[in-house]
């Protein structure tokens, strides 16, 4: 007999799964009233929920239909993220092309480079460049997409934008004197953004170790969305437990940063050293 792998929380399957549980509660429908309406069984639609079966294009319609409210594409943007190729900026554009567009709060924490929605481009180019077997065309490819994410600050309603930095990362030298002094010249710049805050945290805070990621605050009631990185494939997920991790391991990290204005004086300071 075999047995169905136990689902990786954060795959975009689950994400699928996770949503539609999520909207089937909040319209008080049962798992049978959701089958009969999308012409399949009660199981089927558990295993949906459970990611445990892969949905259709037309699981994912018929859920957008179901579901107006959410926006009417919401399944079918879920469905395409499980249909393409795991890994790299495809698998990415999950989280740049439907969630920090749409985001009423982003929180963001990065132990080792400046984060990218805040590079400059000669600061990101040489992020790329460094890439085991990069192309300079792919890279290249890879700095225009990385430009283009910064459009969500300057959108109508923009987020609300709260950074983290590890103070390392102010002096880890990427590139030439010339790319660092720009780079921590455009951060100052952003930090004087009414909807950005960006804050500098002690080195020797413990709970940062972990790794770098984002959390995502979204409207109409939609759970708040994780990206972890990892060094092969970063994790976008809405599993309440991972979410739960991370906002605490964020606060843990708020608590060994600098305010605003000391932050603003020490990237000032740490600017100047680039000579």
């Amino acid at each position: 007999m075999s047995v169905e792998p136990f689902p990786d929380p954060g795959s975009p399957r689950a994400l699928f799964g996770a949503e539609m549980r999520r909207l089937r509660e909040a319209a008080q429908l049962s798992q049978a009233a959701v089958a009969a309406r999308l012409g399949c069984t009660q199981t089927q639609v558990s295993r949906l929920e459970a990611a445990t079966r892969t949905p259709s294009k037309s699981d994912a319609e018929r859920l957008d239909r179901l579901f107006a409210s959410a926006g009417g594409t919401h399944f079918a943007n879920l469905y395409r993220r499980i249909t393409v190729r795991p890994g790299g900026p495809i698998w990415f554009k999950g989280w740049t092309d439907e969630i920090e567009p749409n985001a009423l709060v982003l929180r963001s924490w990065d132990p080792l480079l400046i984060p990218g929605l805040f590079q400059t481009e000669s600061y990101a180019r040489h992020i790329f460049a460094q890439e085991p077997q990069m192309a300079p065309e792919r890279a290249e490819e890879l700095v225009e997409a990385r430009m283009r994410r910064r459009r969500v600050l300057d959108r109508a309603t923009p987020p609300i934008v709260h950074v983290l930095i590890d103070a390392g990362v102010l002096r880890r030298k990427v590139g030439d004197p010339d790319v660092m002094r720009e780079q921590l010249e455009y951060l100052l710049s952003a930090s004087t953004i009414p909807h950005v805050s960006i804050q500098v945290v002690d080195p020797e805070c413990l709970p940062g170790m972990a790794g770098p990621f984002m959390i995502a605050e979204l409207p109409h009631g939609q759970p708040h969305t994780v990206h972890a990185d990892s060094p092969v494939e970063g994790q976008i997920t809405v599993a309440p437990d991972y979410v739960n991790s991370v906002q605490r391991r964020y606060e843990a990290i708020r608590l060994w940063a600098y305010p605003e204005r000391i932050s603003q004086r020490m990237i000032e300071d740490v600017k100047n050293e680039w000579i």
